[in-house]
């Protein structure tokens, strides 16, 4: 078991994780029931923070560095959506100094570089709440 959560509390560990779900590029404006559980299940596991943080910005790169070409993908509806990419992490992981280079690498593609701090939306974009964007 991977436990770096030890003086962790549960509900700090399942705000930072929804928290760095909720921040990505393509994902709800905020969580449902089932992202809560799903963010209950990591910390049942024992997943590192960095390791949950790491899936998410290599999942992120991965759907923005998608070739222009290729047919648009749906928005992201789910944190479930990122369990294969934790479990690959956990599998290989990587260097830990690759998380910074994720994190620029992700804010230079979904050009965070113009976001308002806060909320990391541009200027005058707000996150729809409809349904379809869950």
């Amino acid at each position: 078991m991977n436990r770096e959560i030890t003086d962790q509390d549960e509900t700090e560990y399942l705000s930072a994780v929804l928290q760095l779900y909720l921040e990505l590029p393509e994902t709800p404006s905020r969580a449902n029931t089932n992202d809560k559980k799903a963010a209950t299940e990591l910390y049942i596991r024992g997943i590192k923070l960095t390791t949950i943080e790491s899936a998410f910005l290599l999942a992120s790169l991965r759907r923005l560095n998608r070739p222009s070409n290729m047919p648009p993908l749906s928005p992201i509806r789910s944190l479930a959506y990122f369990f294969p990419v934790i479990q690959e992490i956990l599998d290989n992981p990587i260097p830990v100094d690759y998380l910074g280079y994720l994190r620029r690498k992700v804010a230079l593609l979904s050009d965070r570089s113009r976001m308002i701090p806060k909320c990391g939306l541009p200027a005058g974009v707000e996150k729809n709440t409809f349904s379809h964007d869950r």
